[in-house]
């Protein structure tokens, strides 16, 4: 049930957010289809989401079972938003534009770029991160309740097994080849007379803008950020915590028209020119230059890099010390192991890594290293790295020998929905609930028609 609860709160606001000015979207006469202590459920609620289940192809069963089910998640919902405000839950407003942020950078991925996704919406990047601050201040208050109803919940090794064995055999997920990867990086460095080139090309350019040049023409021009040069530089409208520090620094001190002086951050140098901000938001275009790496350096990043493997290979080091000693990798305190930041944790399914590190690794034994091979960093600097196969698992159905952690918490996953389940069954009977009769026939998994 909780995880009903987050997709039917994560899909209300698409829905909601687009719907207010989709013009194909059938109006329809609004009325209270149910209400769960102060809070309403109204039946745009379930037409929405209904619309929007059958665009996904997403409908199993009739259309009232569907229905249904979608009041169930609703109802749900709301009890929670209720009992949190009962509970005087409170969410700060830093943590709820954090997450606002967070899931609008997830959407601008998803979708190809901010502009896309203002498009898709028919609103600003502003206005679409204001309609999200209730609904996620909803969910960050549920959560809060749902962890405090589960808080004492643990599972022991037992209740895993026993959770383990009564599930049909049919039943149990199957589990894909995963890899758990590190690395032995190489960064070539930057020459100072490179570094001092940039600058001075900078210069020159923040020169002929004051003299009266267009910025935009010369970030078409010059301006090295793929994302915003075929725009005249322009970066788009965003809140603090969006940018590279150092950029974001400069960007809300300045005036509206003004241009900063050179600004270094991972990507490179820059200049930047505040287009106007919105409160706590900026809009401005930028020229960067990247520093480049010579053949030279970049040359000697391999060859190091070569001598590293030849002596792991010989026996002369481990890769555990060879980490240590020589990476530039900022985790190589952690053996240098790769962090999948789709899940947080080091193992990677074959589609979540990076093709060039996976056509690598597929070919290599467990415990073995890879030749250098050539990479752009995060930061999109050439460099060099030894990739190292830590472990490599076969696609089977989960088992306790080989899963164990993913099937302990799916157990306690699975407990602490019925803990939670039993909490709302008790709660039901002590709050006013109301349920129109076109939805009284529903057969509900929870005693909602009491």
């Amino acid at each position: 049930m909780k995880k009903v609860l987050f997709f039917l709160l994560s899909l209300a606001f698409s829905i909601t957010i687009s719907a207010q000015d989709e013009q194909s979207t059938p109006k329809m006469v609004d009325e209270v289809i149910a209400v769960v202590g102060s809070k309403i459920i109204l039946h745009s609620d379930i037409e929405n989401q209904y619309i929007q289940y059958r665009m996904q192809g997403s409908i199993r069963g009739s259309a009232q079972e569907t229905k249904c089910a979608i009041l169930e998640g609703l109802l749900y919902s709301k009890l929670l938003i209720n009992q949190a405000e009962v509970d005087s839950v409170v969410v700060g407003d830093k943590q709820v534009d954090t997450e606002v942020d967070r899931r609008v950078r997830y959407f601008i991925q998803q979708i190809g770029s901010k502009e896309k996704l203002e498009d898709y919406y028919k609103k600003p990047l502003f206005q679409i991160k204001e309609d999200l601050k209730e609904i996620i201040a909803d969910q960050m208050r549920v959560e809060m309740v749902q962890n405090n109803i589960t808080k004492t919940v643990t599972i022991t090794p037992s209740e895993v097994r026993a959770f383990y064995k009564a599930q049909p055999s049919d039943s149990i997920p199957m589990i894909n080849t995963e890899y758990v990867i590190g690395q032995i990086v190489k960064k070539p460095k930057v020459s100072l007379a490179q570094e001092i080139e940039v600058k001075e090309k900078l210069r020159a350019l923040r020169r002929r803008v004051l003299d009266g040049e267009s910025f935009n023409t010369m970030a078409i021009l010059y301006s090295e950020d793929p994302g915003s040069a075929a725009k005249g530089g322009e970066v788009g409208l965003y809140g603090r915590g969006e940018l590279y520090p150092e950029f974001e620094a400069v960007a809300f001190k300045l005036k509206e028209g003004e241009i900063s002086d050179i600004v270094q951050s991972k990507a490179g140098f820059h200049i930047i020119q505040l287009i106007e901000r919105r409160g706590e938001y900026v809009n401005t275009r930028h020229i960067l230059i990247t520093p480049k790496v010579s053949p030279d350096e970049l040359a000697k990043s391999a060859t190091m890099l070569d001598s590293i493997y030849n002596l792991i290979q010989d026996g002369s080091i481990t890769y555990d010390d060879a980490v240590l000693k020589f990476s530039d990798d900022p985790g190589k305190n952690n053996g240098g192991l790769l962090i999948n930041q789709a899940t947080g944790t080091i193992r990677f399914s074959h589609d979540q890594l990076d093709p060039k590190a996976l056509y690598v690794v597929d070919k290599l034994e467990a415990g073995k290293i890879s030749k250098p091979i050539p990479y752009k960093s995060d930061e999109g600097q050439d460099a060099y790295r030894i990739l190292y196969l830590k472990e490599k698992t076969k696609p089977h159905r989960a088992n306790l020998r080989e899963d164990y952690d993913k099937i302990q918490t799916w157990a306690q996953e699975h407990k602490k929905d019925k803990v939670i389940d039993t909490w709302v069954n008790e709660r039901i009977n002590n709050t006013y609930i109301r349920i129109q009769d076109e939805f009284k026939s529903c057969t509900f998994k929870l005693g909602w028609s009491k």
